[in-house]
């Protein structure tokens, strides 16, 4: 599907528009075709609050990769818990991640970038399309200045991967602002943000930055910056979107 002409006018209609305004409409434009991915992340954290509290028909799942850290699935019981929701949540192939580590090892992704693409490709990639076989549009958390791949984020965007309206609610938030709002609403969050992650993905790819680095410094520290993205948001640094990910030769797919 090529990108439809209305995305610029997406964008007028979204002109200045505050976050909750954003979701409202979204839920609105795309009735029963738009979902919310969240990471369990501190933006999507917010998003998930405002959703609820407004009682918006916008469906919430998240991925499991197999590999996160304890804390986020205590995360996930807790918000399942205060905002009486159903969180849906997507898992990889199992044959598929079999065959992976069974070619490249258990931790593979430290081989290369195309090895630790192809991990994220297999483990969220893949899920996330399944997720989104029914939607026309999906909410996520991104933030401009989000690290160096994420430097112009806008609340709507053209998702060519999966053909569909990537909605950003919080594209004008900066950190403080998301703090700002997790306290004022006591909204739960990962435990690890208070031990210096800004940023948590799966646990052998993800580690503690110090204060002041870039936010996503401690995601797949072994590569350069601009390399560090999944798959899900294809973005290259300092462009508001980045190249194909480099195909799996094995099946044809590029994370």
């Amino acid at each position: 599907m090529t990108q439809p002409q209305s995305v610029a006018q997406v964008l007028a209609e979204l002109e200045a528009a505050p976050a909750e305004a954003i979701l409202s409409y979204a839920a609105t434009r795309f009735p029963g075709r738009v979902a919310f991915a969240t990471s369990l992340g501190l933006e999507d954290q917010v998003l998930t609050h405002m959703i609820s509290a407004a009682r918006l028909d916008i469906p919430i799942f998240t991925l499991d990769t197999g590999r996160l850290y304890p804390e986020t699935y205590d995360l996930i019981e807790r918000t399942v818990r205060r905002y009486d929701l159903p969180l849906n949540v997507y898992f990889p192939s199992a044959a598929e991640v079999e065959e992976m580590v069974a070619r490249g090892g258990v931790n593979l992704f430290r081989n290369s970038v195309f090895e630790r693409q192809l991990c994220c490709e297999t483990r969220k990639v893949k899920p996330l399309r399944r997720a989104q076989m029914s939607l026309d549009a999906w909410v996520c958390g991104l933030r401009s200045g989000q690290g160096a791949t994420r430097q112009i984020v806008e609340p709507a965007e053209w998702d060519a991967g999966p053909g569909l309206y990537k909605i950003n609610p919080l594209a004008a938030w900066d950190e403080a602002g998301v703090w700002d709002y997790v306290r004022a609403h006591d909204v739960p969050y990962n435990v690890l943000h208070d031990q210096g992650f800004p940023s948590i993905g799966c646990a052998p790819c993800t580690r503690a930055v110090p204060e002041g680095e870039d936010v996503r410094s401690g995601r797949w520290w072994w590569e350069s910056a601009e390399r560090r993205e999944c798959g899900l948001h294809q973005r290259s640094a300092g462009a508001p979107a980045p190249p194909a990910a480099p195909a799996d030769p094995g099946d044809g797919v590029a994370s």
